[in-house]
């Protein structure tokens, strides 16, 4: 690409395109946001008076002005919008999840490569600032050898919405909204695991989908727990990790969705977790002076040291690929292992076992052996 400015143009202006496409797009001095598809133009001219409101995907797609295509609809449009925008021979970025099954999520990826065009999803939780502070602390060895991750991302909403999440169609239920989230970070950290296995349950009256899961992850020496939920009111680990050498645990959502929400923009030194994690570490371990046979351990605890979150990374990245050739923040290839992570477990959940996966676990023996 020549330019030095990629020209935008975003599908959907529900949450998803206003509180963090929108904003992240226009954080970013390499992108210019210059044309939504939404069917409120009232809506997004109060946020972005400067960008066309268009009606239908088809002409923003048509217009040869726009580079880059954001798609932040309904999970069972990404298939048809992201094809049809490929086709139309522009770049695409997918909000999470890619797809709602892993065959339409590899015909983009196919489709994408034979045109030479950037195809990613917005696995934008991968830079949360507790998740980064966890990756920092297993990278450097802080926690020795992790045995035991715990992951939940909870919420209390009782009432259930008329909103499509709630509905029943493809892509709706938690296990496809909160799932790749907890999915992605897990697969970040340790690789893809050996087997999965599901649990989802329909916990609220009137629910017509799932607002419930457990899922875990088998990997060598490694369990993986991934929870989340509509009814839980009293706060819970966000993150519980154990390890050879010590403990974190972190409770708390990291800030930058609910400072998105309050209509907030990036500045300098955004993305700082106010609410630190607590590293639980053996003392003498940390002192260097214990001894093998001594029985007794004596720990301390101390705040974490924060890594600072940055969804800004994310469009960053994408400006950086295009622009310079940089790799992509998010590749096809790593969204289509969530993918397939979503969809073995739903054959997990309707087989009541364990399910397989072909490859696994080879990160996580690469970490150990280093």
């Amino acid at each position: 690409m020549k330019t030095q400015t990629i020209s935008v143009g975003l599908v959907g202006f529900g949450m998803a395109g206003r509180t963090f496409h929108a904003p992240l797009i226009q954080a970013s001095p390499s992108l210019e946001l210059n044309a939504v598809v939404s069917r409120d133009p009232d809506r997004v001219r109060a946020d972005l008076p400067a960008a066309e409101v268009l009606p239908k995907a088809a002409q923003l797609f048509a217009r040869r002005d726009i580079d880059l295509v954001v798609i932040a609809t309904p999970n069972e449009t990404h298939f048809p919008l992201a094809k049809a925008a490929l086709n139309a021979g522009k770049h695409v970025v997918i909000d999470k999840p890619f797809s709602v099954t892993a065959s339409e999520a590899r015909l983009l990826k196919a489709q994408a490569d034979e045109a030479e065009r950037l195809l990613s999803v917005f696995h934008n939780r991968r830079w949360d600032s507790d998740f980064l502070t966890l990756k920092s602390l297993i990278e450097d060895g802080t926690l020795g050898r992790v045995v035991s991750l715990e992951s939940r991302f909870d919420r209390f909403r009782p009432q259930v919405t008329d909103r499509w999440r709630d509905r029943h169609q493809p892509g709706a239920g938690i296990w496809y909204d909160l799932g790749p989230h907890l999915l992605d970070q897990a697969r970040e950290l340790f690789g893809m695991p050996r087997a999965i296995l599901l649990e989802l349950a329909t916990a609220r009256e009137g629910a017509e989908v799932d607002d419930d899961f457990l899922a875990l992850l088998e990997y060598d020496h490694l369990r993986v727990t991934l929870q989340a939920s509509s009814l839980v009111a009293e706060p819970t680990p966000r993150f519980r990790v154990h390890g050879t050498s010590g403990s974190f645990v972190k409770y708390g959502l990291d800030p930058q969705e609910g400072w998105l929400k309050a209509g907030q923009r990036p500045t300098p030194g955004w993305g700082v977790d106010a609410s630190p994690g607590t590293l639980t570490l053996d003392k003498a371990g940390v002192e260097g002076d214990r001894e093998e046979t001594r029985e007794a351990v004596a720990l301390v605890s101390r705040e974490a040291p924060v890594v600072p979150g940055d969804y800004t990374a994310y469009y960053d990245g994408i400006a950086e690929t295009l622009l310079n050739g940089a790799p992509p923040p998010v590749t096809s290839e790593s969204a289509l292992d969530v993918m397939t992570l979503l969809e073995t477990g739903l054959d997990s959940y309707r087989q009541g076992r364990w399910v397989k996966l072909k490859e696994g676990g080879s990160k996580l023996r690469r970490l150990h052996h280093r």
